[in-house]
């Protein structure tokens, strides 16, 4: 009995509670949806389709819960990000466009960063700050109308088309996870991210310049941004200031679901993507079963109140 106890003891619950949670809510809605078409390959790749912009979003957030910041204003950022690539696509072409839409990102992700790495603002509170000002700026921007898509390049690459049979919105979900994990996992600037979300004082007298790794990752959270506005842009092909919208609750939680902590120092790219698609899949899952829009979102608020339990539990521990 007491080795069973030392078992459980070491069992790292949160690390593995998405891939568990995954599976049982898999199984859960296949035999509760088995005759409303849930199977189906229509379906099961829709929902890997609707949450690439999710899944890419997720990435940036890993890195900058990771390094012990949080970011809020990513939701904010995509519609800027594609009402900005729509608009220079209409007057010039797809390539400014696309420079337009991932240097908004770029931008806003490094004024968050400076203002957070070199004034020393919380950035809970400036991304609060910037999220108003953001999705301020995109309502004002195009007077709230929807701006069309027309470049058929553009949206084939970003959202509509295929290669090889495949979707391009999961060449991008997958393609980024495998850069993301690479980066996080296997080069020095993921590691100092670690060091930095560990123990920021120690990680400064180590040498680690912790004020460019924390500007560094609000940047690359505003690029990821910035690209999932594109892919939102073209796979609707169309921008609206709503883009991102309802977005901030589904990434963050599925950053936490996935096993990254709150408090820094340990997360992981594939369990983001995992808790992505557990999210999509629930939102998938409840639709079918007719639940309403706040069905929905006391759902997804349960199971965030979970995860950051688990998150804490594990902390503690």
């Amino acid at each position: 009995m007491e080795q069973v106890k030392k078992i459980f003891a070491r069992f790292d619950l949160q690390q593995y509670v998405v891939y568990v949670g995954f599976l049982l809510i898999f199984l859960y809605f296949a035999v509760t949806l088995h005759d409303d078409g849930f199977l189906t390959q229509r379906n099961l790749t829709n929902i890997v389709l609707q949450t690439a912009p999710a899944t890419i979003m997720a990435i940036g957030l890993v890195f900058v819960l990771s390094a012990r910041e949080i970011d809020l204003s990513f939701g904010s950022i995509v519609a800027v990000a594609a009402l900005s690539a729509a608009v220079v696509m209409q007057e010039y072409n797809m390539f400014l466009g696309i420079a337009a839409g991932l240097g908004v990102g770029l931008a806003i992700g490094l004024f968050n960063g400076v203002l957070v790495a070199y004034l020393r603002l919380p950035s809970f509170l400036v991304t609060l700050a910037t999220m108003g000002l953001f999705a301020g700026v995109a309502r004002t921007l195009t007077n709230l109308r929807s701006i069309p898509v027309i470049d058929s390049g553009f949206t084939g690459f970003f959202g509509a088309g295929s290669f090889l049979g495949v979707p391009s919105l999961v060449w991008w979900s997958f393609g980024a996870v495998i850069v993301g994990h690479y980066i996080y996992r296997e080069t020095r600037f993921g590691a100092h991210v670690l060091a930095t979300g560990d123990n920021a004082r120690a990680a400064q007298v180590s040498g680690i310049k912790v004020p460019r790794i924390r500007v560094a990752v609000l940047a690359l959270s505003g690029v990821c941004a910035g690209l999932a506005g594109l892919l939102y842009a073209g796979r609707l092909q169309a921008a609206k200031y709503t883009l991102g919208e309802t977005d901030l609750m589904t990434v963050i939680a599925a950053v936490i679901v996935g096993g990254t902590l709150l408090s820094g120092g340990k997360g992981t790219v594939i369990g983001a993507l995992v808790g992505s698609l557990l999210m999509g899949m629930l939102n998938n899952g409840l639709i079918l079963q007719g639940l309403s829009v706040s069905d929905q979102m006391i759902v997804r608020g349960i199971i965030i109140l979970v995860a950051v339990a688990v998150s804490l539990r594990d902390t503690n521990h």
